[in-house]
């Protein structure tokens, strides 16, 4: 179609270009262009938008204590390991009195996970996500003094338990958990917690509780590898009475009573020294630590989490052993504490990525988009549907105007006609800009509109090639 004469107003003039027409193409397209950039940027902007809140850092509260604790030493060690790898997840400790008190926390929901204690009550809402260490119960009694030496043995010396009835046991650590266990061993061999009297200590009091007498035995509970212990011990010896080991012959009875216990047995020369401590193995039991986490966090997010603890436990163990105590949690239905949805999906192998957690999401946001891009062109359509019926009324008065010129005798009413038809290709082609009609229908107007155009120019040539009619002259008066 040749657009050049559609602005044509006589075959003896040049034909004039409207810069209009040729125009109209380009802002067409570069409209077009824009709307599917800013479409395509609004598209890659959502997509962006959500994956930055999917995949940012989520800092999670840990509770944890007592203050120089070896729990509270591991869990920082841990979360600067975190930080420093920039993981998605985060940990802030909260540091607690104990085990005991970092329960409370997570019951009244002010803490995301905390460490406890597997034979205290554990919180309805704890989930287990990692066993932290295992922690053995060591009772020991301070033995006679070394031969050859001047010292008193103010006490006989206890080598079994049943023989603490009526004495003093240092109770070693600053949580109270401790005395529970010894009154938890104690009823196992059938004796009245109250008839033995427990006295709080620390390591640093040790030695002089044995110089004292303030101590007849001394219980001890944590790793086989803790440094409390073993300073415990090095302090006992230090005072020339060598640490004697009481074993719990009954742990498989005691652990079978108390779900919380396992038997468990102390290896010959775990403890180190010389003589190595203990000489031979001890029977005793065990208990965990564990982390738990509120019910309720997300399992994304505790998985995430599960992956990072077990990753970041090979480079923290450099730095604190204790890191190579951590295990995965028991998965059974029976477990004694209920495992974390999260956690179990990493320890099975069940673990989503991010693309199997969102993908529905994004799925149905692409669907919503397209939805809505075509409710979007129904409505701007609906909208223009008043703008379409006028240019449908504009092209019949287009042809209606194509008959008249073909008939018109005036040069005037021809040039009236032409300068209307220049108005309504004005207005089809803004409608063609604004999207109202299509490239086809653009076509058969500038076919019309051609039409019209060479109708004028041909009845404008018939008009120039008849002569002009001679002047009528009046008639004389008849003379009578």
């Amino acid at each position: 179609m040749d657009f050049k004469r559609l602005f044509a107003r006589s075959m003896d003039e040049p034909e004039p270009v409207d810069p209009l027409l040729h125009m109209s193409a380009r802002p067409v397209r570069r409209k077009t262009t824009l709307i599917s950039l800013a479409a395509i940027l609004a598209l890659v902007g959502a997509i962006s938008a959500a994956y930055y809140f999917a995949m940012r850092p989520t800092t999670l509260k840990i509770a944890v204590g007592p203050q120089a604790s070896d729990d509270l030493r591991l869990i920082q060690a841990l979360a600067q390991a975190f930080s420093r790898e920039r993981n998605i997840v985060r940990m802030r400790p909260i540091v607690t009195d104990g085990p005991a008190a970092s329960a409370a926390a997570l019951k009244s929901d002010t803490t995301d996970l905390a460490v406890i204690r597997g034979d205290l009550p554990v919180p309805r809402n704890a989930r287990s996500v990692a066993v932290l260490h295992k922690n053995v119960a060591v009772l020991w009694a301070p033995g006679r003094p070394a031969s050859g030496k001047r010292r008193k043995a103010a006490v006989a010396g206890v080598t079994t338990i049943t023989q603490l009835v009526g004495k003093r046991v240092g109770v070693i650590g600053r949580t109270e958990a401790n005395a529970g266990l010894l009154a938890v061993i104690l009823r196992q061999y059938g004796i009245d917690p109250a008839k033995v009297e427990s006295v709080q200590l620390t390591a640093a009091d040790v030695a002089e509780a044995v110089r004292t007498g303030k101590a007849d035995a001394f219980l001890a509970a944590g790793p086989l590898n803790s440094k409390v212990i073993g300073e415990a011990l090095a302090a006992t010896a230090s005072s020339g009475r060598e640490p004697v080991f009481l074993g719990i012959d009954s742990s498989e009875a005691l652990a079978a009573n108390h779900p919380s216990y396992e038997s468990a047995s102390i290896p010959a020369g775990a403890f180190g020294g010389a003589p190595a401590r203990p000489g031979d193995d001890v029977k005793t039991i065990s208990f965990s630590h564990y982390i738990v986490a509120r019910d309720g966090v997300s399992d994304a997010t505790i998985a995430s989490f599960t992956q990072q603890l077990f990753t970041a436990r090979q480079t923290v163990m450099t730095e604190n052993p204790l890191a190579a105590k951590i295990e995965t949690p028991d998965t059974d239905k029976d477990a004694v504490i209920p495992v974390q949805a999260g956690a179990a999906a990493y320890v099975d192998g069940e673990q989503r990525s991010f693309l199997d957690r969102y993908s529905d999401l994004i799925w149905f946001s692409l669907m919503g988009l397209s939805a809505t891009g075509s409710l979007g062109a129904w409505f701007a359509s609906y909208l223009r549907k008043d703008e379409r019926n006028t240019n449908a009324s504009q092209r019949d008065r287009l042809l209606d105007m194509l008959a008249a010129a073909r008939r018109c005798d005036a040069q005037d009413e021809l040039d009236a006609m032409q300068t209307e038809a220049d108005a309504i290709l004005r207005d089809a082609l803004n409608c063609y800009e604004n999207g109202a009609i299509d490239s086809a229908a653009l076509t058969a107007f500038s076919i019309a509109l051609e039409q019209f155009h060479n109708a004028v120019v041909d009845r404008k040539m018939l008009l120039a090639a008849i002569p002009p009619a001679p002047p009528i002259r009046p008639a004389r008066p008849q003379v009578v």
